[in-house]
Protein backbone atom coordinates (compact mmCIF):
# COMPACT_ATOMS: atom_id res chain seq x y z
CA UNK A 1 0.00 0.00 0.00
CA UNK A 2 1.38 3.51 -1.01
CA UNK A 3 2.03 5.59 2.09
CA UNK A 4 0.49 8.54 3.01
CA UNK A 5 2.58 11.14 1.96
CA UNK A 6 2.14 10.27 -1.53
CA UNK A 7 -1.71 10.35 -1.28
CA UNK A 8 -1.67 13.36 0.45
CA UNK A 9 0.45 14.86 -2.65
CA UNK A 10 -2.05 13.84 -5.24
CA UNK A 11 -5.12 14.68 -3.32
CA UNK A 12 -3.68 16.87 -0.15
CA UNK A 13 -7.49 16.86 0.89
CA UNK A 14 -8.22 13.06 1.05
CA UNK A 15 -6.95 11.81 4.45
CA UNK A 16 -7.30 8.97 6.39
CA UNK A 17 -9.36 8.81 9.06
CA UNK A 18 -8.13 5.88 11.49
CA UNK A 19 -4.33 5.39 12.88
CA UNK A 20 -5.18 2.23 10.83
CA UNK A 21 -5.59 4.13 7.43
CA UNK A 22 -8.42 1.47 6.45
CA UNK A 23 -10.79 4.99 5.79
CA UNK A 24 -9.98 8.31 3.76
CA UNK A 25 -12.49 11.42 3.69
CA UNK A 26 -11.88 14.17 1.89
CA UNK A 27 -12.22 15.52 -1.30
CA UNK A 28 -10.88 14.70 -4.93
CA UNK A 29 -10.60 17.69 -7.72
CA UNK A 30 -10.64 17.57 -11.43
CA UNK A 31 -10.83 20.39 -13.33
CA UNK A 32 -10.89 23.03 -10.63
CA UNK A 33 -14.27 20.93 -8.92
CA UNK A 34 -14.34 19.25 -5.38
CA UNK A 35 -16.08 16.55 -5.37
CA UNK A 36 -16.43 14.48 -1.29
CA UNK A 37 -15.37 10.84 -1.64
CA UNK A 38 -14.96 8.55 1.20
CA UNK A 39 -12.73 5.06 1.26
CA UNK A 40 -13.11 2.21 2.96
CA UNK A 41 -10.97 -0.82 3.12
CA UNK A 42 -10.85 -3.77 4.67
CA UNK A 43 -8.67 -4.72 7.39
CA UNK A 44 -5.72 -6.11 5.02
CA UNK A 45 -6.49 -3.22 2.88
CA UNK A 46 -7.37 -5.19 -0.32
CA UNK A 47 -8.71 -2.20 -2.67
CA UNK A 48 -10.54 -4.88 -4.40
CA UNK A 49 -12.89 -5.11 -1.37
CA UNK A 50 -12.84 -1.11 -0.95
CA UNK A 51 -16.11 0.68 -0.60
CA UNK A 52 -17.10 4.03 -2.12
CA UNK A 53 -19.31 6.58 -0.27
CA UNK A 54 -19.67 9.31 -2.97
CA UNK A 55 -21.32 12.86 -2.69
CA UNK A 56 -24.66 12.97 -5.02
CA UNK A 57 -22.82 14.98 -7.55
CA UNK A 58 -20.38 12.19 -8.25
CA UNK A 59 -23.54 9.50 -8.17
CA UNK A 60 -24.87 11.71 -10.69
CA UNK A 61 -21.65 12.22 -12.73
CA UNK A 62 -20.94 8.60 -12.65
CA UNK A 63 -23.92 7.16 -14.09
CA UNK A 64 -22.53 4.95 -17.11
CA UNK A 65 -19.07 4.76 -15.48
CA UNK A 66 -19.37 2.72 -12.37
CA UNK A 67 -18.68 -0.63 -13.89
CA UNK A 68 -15.19 1.16 -15.16
CA UNK A 69 -14.87 2.44 -10.83
CA UNK A 70 -15.35 -0.74 -9.95
CA UNK A 71 -12.74 -2.90 -12.54
CA UNK A 72 -10.14 0.07 -11.74
CA UNK A 73 -10.41 -0.94 -8.19
CA UNK A 74 -10.07 -4.64 -8.82
CA UNK A 75 -6.60 -3.88 -11.20
CA UNK A 76 -4.88 -0.98 -9.43
CA UNK A 77 -1.92 -1.80 -7.47
CA UNK A 78 -2.65 0.61 -4.71
CA UNK A 79 -4.93 3.64 -3.72
CA UNK A 80 -2.42 6.46 -5.45
CA UNK A 81 -2.94 4.86 -8.41
CA UNK A 82 -6.42 4.19 -8.22
CA UNK A 83 -7.22 8.11 -7.17
CA UNK A 84 -5.12 8.78 -9.99
CA UNK A 85 -7.37 6.54 -12.04
CA UNK A 86 -10.39 7.79 -10.74
CA UNK A 87 -9.70 11.17 -11.55
CA UNK A 88 -9.24 10.20 -15.52
CA UNK A 89 -12.48 8.69 -15.14
CA UNK A 90 -14.17 11.66 -13.89
CA UNK A 91 -12.31 14.28 -16.39
CA UNK A 92 -13.67 11.64 -19.04
CA UNK A 93 -17.00 11.54 -17.48
CA UNK A 94 -16.81 15.86 -17.17
CA UNK A 95 -16.67 16.34 -21.05
CA UNK A 96 -19.12 13.82 -21.80
CA UNK A 97 -22.11 16.09 -19.13
CA UNK A 98 -20.95 19.67 -20.15
CA UNK A 99 -23.95 20.85 -18.61
CA UNK A 100 -22.02 19.11 -15.05
CA UNK A 101 -19.69 21.58 -15.15
CA UNK A 102 -21.55 23.59 -13.64
CA UNK A 103 -22.70 23.04 -10.63
CA UNK A 104 -23.97 25.88 -8.45
CA UNK A 105 -22.10 27.04 -5.70
CA UNK A 106 -23.72 28.03 -2.23
CA UNK A 107 -25.19 31.04 -2.45
CA UNK A 108 -26.73 30.01 -5.47
CA UNK A 109 -29.49 27.56 -3.03
CA UNK A 110 -29.55 30.44 -0.61
CA UNK A 111 -30.55 32.90 -2.94
CA UNK A 112 -32.76 30.42 -4.35
CA UNK A 113 -34.99 30.47 -1.32
CA UNK A 114 -34.93 33.95 -0.47
CA UNK A 115 -36.66 34.01 -4.13
CA UNK A 116 -39.48 31.83 -3.36
CA UNK A 117 -40.25 32.80 -0.30
CA UNK A 118 -40.80 36.39 -2.27
CA UNK A 119 -42.77 34.75 -4.42
CA UNK A 120 -44.64 32.55 -2.42
CA UNK A 121 -43.78 28.19 -1.87
CA UNK A 122 -47.46 28.08 -2.87
CA UNK A 123 -46.60 29.14 -6.42
CA UNK A 124 -44.19 26.30 -6.72
CA UNK A 125 -45.76 22.77 -8.36
CA UNK A 126 -42.14 20.84 -8.70
CA UNK A 127 -38.53 21.46 -7.97
CA UNK A 128 -35.99 18.61 -9.79
CA UNK A 129 -33.20 17.28 -7.33
CA UNK A 130 -30.52 19.54 -8.97
CA UNK A 131 -33.06 22.85 -7.98
CA UNK A 132 -32.24 23.55 -11.72
CA UNK A 133 -35.84 23.24 -12.72
CA UNK A 134 -38.86 24.55 -11.27
CA UNK A 135 -42.74 24.50 -12.20
CA UNK A 136 -44.63 27.83 -11.31
CA UNK A 137 -48.24 28.22 -11.24
CA UNK A 138 -50.51 30.87 -12.47
CA UNK A 139 -53.93 31.24 -12.67
CA UNK A 140 -55.74 34.33 -14.82
CA UNK A 141 -58.40 36.29 -14.74
CA UNK A 142 -61.15 33.74 -15.88
CA UNK A 143 -59.12 31.45 -13.37
CA UNK A 144 -57.36 28.91 -15.95
CA UNK A 145 -54.58 27.70 -14.82
CA UNK A 146 -51.11 27.79 -16.58
CA UNK A 147 -47.77 26.55 -15.60
CA UNK A 148 -44.33 28.50 -15.87
CA UNK A 149 -41.16 25.99 -16.46
CA UNK A 150 -38.35 28.02 -15.53
CA UNK A 151 -34.27 26.28 -15.75
CA UNK A 152 -32.19 28.12 -13.96
CA UNK A 153 -28.16 28.47 -15.05
CA UNK A 154 -25.29 27.93 -12.61
CA UNK A 155 -24.97 31.22 -12.36
CA UNK A 156 -28.39 32.44 -11.52
CA UNK A 157 -29.31 35.48 -11.05
CA UNK A 158 -26.56 36.99 -13.34
CA UNK A 159 -27.58 34.62 -16.64
CA UNK A 160 -31.28 34.50 -17.69
CA UNK A 161 -32.97 31.41 -16.84
CA UNK A 162 -35.10 29.63 -19.60
CA UNK A 163 -38.40 30.04 -19.74
CA UNK A 164 -41.25 27.84 -21.61
CA UNK A 165 -45.12 27.49 -21.26
CA UNK A 166 -47.62 26.51 -22.92
CA UNK A 167 -48.92 29.69 -24.85
CA UNK A 168 -49.55 30.41 -28.25
CA UNK A 169 -46.98 33.18 -28.49
CA UNK A 170 -42.76 33.26 -27.87
CA UNK A 171 -42.56 33.86 -24.33
CA UNK A 172 -39.73 36.58 -24.67
CA UNK A 173 -39.24 37.58 -20.85
CA UNK A 174 -36.90 40.24 -19.78
CA UNK A 175 -34.29 39.36 -17.16
CA UNK A 176 -31.47 41.41 -15.26
CA UNK A 177 -28.95 40.02 -12.29
CA UNK A 178 -31.61 42.10 -10.36
CA UNK A 179 -34.07 39.96 -11.81
CA UNK A 180 -36.09 37.42 -9.91
CA UNK A 181 -38.65 34.55 -9.93
CA UNK A 182 -41.44 36.84 -8.52
CA UNK A 183 -40.16 39.40 -11.28
CA UNK A 184 -40.13 36.85 -13.38
CA UNK A 185 -43.70 35.24 -12.62
CA UNK A 186 -45.27 38.98 -12.75
CA UNK A 187 -43.91 38.88 -16.42
CA UNK A 188 -45.95 35.86 -17.16
CA UNK A 189 -48.92 37.18 -15.37
CA UNK A 190 -49.27 40.20 -17.92
CA UNK A 191 -48.41 37.49 -21.12
CA UNK A 192 -52.00 35.69 -19.53
CA UNK A 193 -53.79 38.26 -19.52
CA UNK A 194 -52.38 39.56 -23.09
CA UNK A 195 -53.93 36.43 -24.10
CA UNK A 196 -57.43 36.01 -22.41
CA UNK A 197 -59.74 37.65 -25.53
CA UNK A 198 -57.97 34.37 -27.65
CA UNK A 199 -58.28 32.05 -24.91
CA UNK A 200 -62.30 32.96 -24.33
CA UNK A 201 -62.58 32.46 -28.14
CA UNK A 202 -61.51 28.77 -28.43
CA UNK A 203 -62.98 27.88 -24.79
CA UNK A 204 -66.24 29.40 -26.34
CA UNK A 205 -65.68 27.30 -29.45
CA UNK A 206 -64.62 24.20 -27.62
CA UNK A 207 -67.78 24.27 -25.14
CA UNK A 208 -70.32 24.87 -28.04
CA UNK A 209 -69.39 22.98 -30.66
CA UNK A 210 -68.06 19.40 -31.71
CA UNK A 211 -63.70 19.79 -32.07
CA UNK A 212 -62.89 17.02 -34.15
CA UNK A 213 -59.24 18.29 -33.91
CA UNK A 214 -56.73 18.27 -31.94
CA UNK A 215 -58.32 15.50 -29.87
CA UNK A 216 -56.86 17.24 -26.62
CA UNK A 217 -55.95 20.72 -27.33
CA UNK A 218 -53.15 22.84 -25.38
CA UNK A 219 -53.97 26.20 -24.22
CA UNK A 220 -50.87 26.99 -27.02
CA UNK A 221 -53.03 25.54 -29.88
CA UNK A 222 -54.82 28.07 -32.23
CA UNK A 223 -56.38 25.80 -34.53
CA UNK A 224 -60.00 24.19 -34.05
CA UNK A 225 -61.65 21.78 -36.57
CA UNK A 226 -65.07 22.16 -36.00
CA UNK A 227 -67.67 19.28 -37.40
CA UNK A 228 -70.27 21.33 -39.33
CA UNK A 229 -72.01 17.80 -40.72
CA UNK A 230 -71.73 14.36 -41.62
CA UNK A 231 -68.00 14.14 -43.20
CA UNK A 232 -68.26 18.25 -43.37
CA UNK A 233 -66.08 20.49 -41.01
CA UNK A 234 -64.29 23.52 -41.42
CA UNK A 235 -60.61 24.35 -39.80
CA UNK A 236 -60.17 27.75 -38.47
CA UNK A 237 -56.60 29.31 -36.73
CA UNK A 238 -57.18 31.77 -34.42
CA UNK A 239 -54.89 34.52 -34.43
CA UNK A 240 -53.30 34.92 -30.91
CA UNK A 241 -53.07 38.57 -31.39
CA UNK A 242 -56.34 39.46 -33.23
CA UNK A 243 -58.69 36.76 -32.29
CA UNK A 244 -61.83 38.66 -33.10
CA UNK A 245 -60.68 39.32 -36.58
CA UNK A 246 -61.66 36.68 -39.48
CA UNK A 247 -59.33 33.56 -38.73
CA UNK A 248 -57.67 31.40 -41.28
CA UNK A 249 -60.11 29.09 -42.41
CA UNK A 250 -60.12 26.40 -44.95
CA UNK A 251 -63.65 23.91 -45.34
CA UNK A 252 -63.12 20.18 -45.91
CA UNK A 253 -65.20 17.97 -46.95
CA UNK A 254 -66.73 16.54 -49.90
CA UNK A 255 -67.09 19.25 -52.95
CA UNK A 256 -70.59 19.24 -53.59
CA UNK A 257 -71.12 20.20 -49.90
CA UNK A 258 -67.82 22.38 -49.46
CA UNK A 259 -68.51 24.11 -52.61
CA UNK A 260 -71.58 26.00 -51.62
CA UNK A 261 -70.35 26.91 -48.10
CA UNK A 262 -67.11 28.58 -49.54
CA UNK A 263 -69.25 30.82 -51.89
CA UNK A 264 -71.41 32.00 -48.50
CA UNK A 265 -68.04 32.22 -47.39
CA UNK A 266 -66.65 34.46 -49.91
CA UNK A 267 -70.06 36.30 -50.42
CA UNK A 268 -70.24 37.26 -46.96
CA UNK A 269 -66.74 37.67 -45.71
CA UNK A 270 -67.92 41.58 -45.57
CA UNK A 271 -70.13 40.89 -42.51
CA UNK A 272 -67.64 39.37 -39.78
CA UNK A 273 -67.98 41.81 -37.28
CA UNK A 274 -64.97 42.47 -34.42
CA UNK A 275 -67.06 43.09 -31.67
CA UNK A 276 -69.34 39.65 -31.84
CA UNK A 277 -67.97 36.28 -30.73
CA UNK A 278 -65.83 34.45 -33.26
CA UNK A 279 -68.59 31.83 -33.66
CA UNK A 280 -71.47 34.08 -33.84
CA UNK A 281 -69.39 35.62 -36.67
CA UNK A 282 -68.43 32.04 -38.32
CA UNK A 283 -72.41 30.71 -37.73
CA UNK A 284 -73.56 34.16 -39.75
CA UNK A 285 -70.81 34.39 -42.69
CA UNK A 286 -71.78 30.79 -43.14
CA UNK A 287 -75.58 30.93 -42.65
CA UNK A 288 -75.48 27.46 -40.52
CA UNK A 289 -75.79 26.16 -36.71
CA UNK A 290 -73.04 24.45 -35.76
CA UNK A 291 -73.38 21.42 -34.42
CA UNK A 292 -73.33 21.60 -30.23
CA UNK A 293 -73.21 18.88 -27.72
CA UNK A 294 -76.50 19.91 -26.31
CA UNK A 295 -78.40 18.51 -29.53
CA UNK A 296 -75.94 16.27 -31.22
CA UNK A 297 -73.84 13.12 -30.38
CA UNK A 298 -70.41 13.20 -31.26
CA UNK A 299 -70.70 9.72 -32.91
CA UNK A 300 -72.53 11.77 -35.65
CA UNK A 301 -69.31 13.17 -37.02
CA UNK A 302 -67.30 10.28 -35.55
CA UNK A 303 -67.57 8.22 -38.99
CA UNK A 304 -64.86 5.74 -39.25
CA UNK A 305 -62.33 5.12 -42.38
CA UNK A 306 -63.69 3.15 -45.23
CA UNK A 307 -60.44 1.06 -45.44
CA UNK A 308 -58.62 0.44 -41.52
CA UNK A 309 -62.19 0.51 -39.95
CA UNK A 310 -60.69 3.33 -37.33
CA UNK A 311 -61.70 6.64 -36.75
CA UNK A 312 -58.21 7.52 -35.67
CA UNK A 313 -54.75 6.97 -36.98
CA UNK A 314 -52.33 8.25 -34.89
CA UNK A 315 -53.65 11.86 -34.80
CA UNK A 316 -55.07 11.91 -38.14
CA UNK A 317 -58.83 11.85 -38.63
CA UNK A 318 -60.76 10.78 -41.54
CA UNK A 319 -60.75 13.94 -43.99
CA UNK A 320 -60.65 12.47 -47.73
CA UNK A 321 -64.46 12.03 -48.49
CA UNK A 322 -65.67 10.65 -51.55
CA UNK A 323 -67.48 13.58 -53.81
CA UNK A 324 -70.09 11.18 -54.70
CA UNK A 325 -73.41 12.54 -52.72
CA UNK A 326 -74.65 8.84 -53.07
CA UNK A 327 -71.16 7.47 -51.37
CA UNK A 328 -69.66 10.08 -48.99
CA UNK A 329 -67.23 7.58 -47.92
CA UNK A 330 -64.28 9.09 -45.52
CA UNK A 331 -60.77 7.67 -45.39
CA UNK A 332 -57.71 8.39 -43.62
CA UNK A 333 -55.43 10.49 -46.28
CA UNK A 334 -52.72 7.73 -45.88
CA UNK A 335 -55.28 4.57 -46.55
CA UNK A 336 -56.34 6.17 -49.67
CA UNK A 337 -53.25 7.32 -50.68
CA UNK A 338 -51.35 3.52 -50.06
CA UNK A 339 -54.97 1.94 -50.99
CA UNK A 340 -54.81 3.78 -54.48
CA UNK A 341 -51.00 3.34 -55.30
CA UNK A 342 -51.48 -0.69 -54.61
CA UNK A 343 -54.12 -0.42 -57.48
CA UNK A 344 -52.78 -0.98 -61.11
CA UNK A 345 -55.37 1.01 -62.36
CA UNK A 346 -54.79 4.15 -60.44
CA UNK A 347 -52.21 6.35 -62.06
CA UNK A 348 -50.47 8.88 -60.36
CA UNK A 349 -48.93 12.73 -61.12
CA UNK A 350 -46.38 13.70 -58.85
CA UNK A 351 -47.66 13.62 -55.34
CA UNK A 352 -51.59 13.10 -56.36
CA UNK A 353 -52.85 9.65 -57.13
CA UNK A 354 -55.76 9.16 -59.02
CA UNK A 355 -57.94 6.60 -59.16
CA UNK A 356 -61.46 5.07 -57.91
CA UNK A 357 -63.63 4.95 -54.92
CA UNK A 358 -63.00 1.70 -52.61
CA UNK A 359 -66.72 1.89 -52.33
CA UNK A 360 -68.42 3.26 -55.03
CA UNK A 361 -66.01 3.02 -58.16
CA UNK A 362 -66.47 6.63 -58.67
CA UNK A 363 -63.50 8.83 -59.51
CA UNK A 364 -60.87 10.16 -56.45
CA UNK A 365 -58.12 11.60 -55.54
CA UNK A 366 -55.77 12.14 -52.88
CA UNK A 367 -52.58 13.70 -52.12
CA UNK A 368 -49.58 11.95 -50.54
CA UNK A 369 -49.73 12.68 -47.10
CA UNK A 370 -47.33 15.50 -45.79
CA UNK A 371 -44.38 14.13 -43.55
CA UNK A 372 -44.72 14.59 -39.72
CA UNK A 373 -42.67 16.93 -38.65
Amino acid sequence: MANVSSLVNESPILLPLNKDKTMYDGFVTVQERDFRLRIVLPSDRQLKRAKLHCCWQLKHLLRGYQHIVKQRLQHSDNLVSFILEFKTVLEVALRGRPESLSIPPPQYYSQLITEMEMLGWDKLLFIDSEFRTLRLKAGDSSEREHILTVKLKAKHPEESPECSADVPVPLDMAWTPQSTLEKLHSQFMLVLESLAEFWEVLDEIDRRTWVLEPERPSRADTMRRIAIGNNVSIRVDVNPRHPKMLPESCLLGAEHVVTPLRNKLNANMHMWNPGSSVLHNLQDVLEIEFPSPATHEKSSFSAECGICYAYRLETAIPDQVCNDPRCGQPFHQACLYEWLRALPSSRQSFSVVFGECPYCSKPITVKMAAPQS
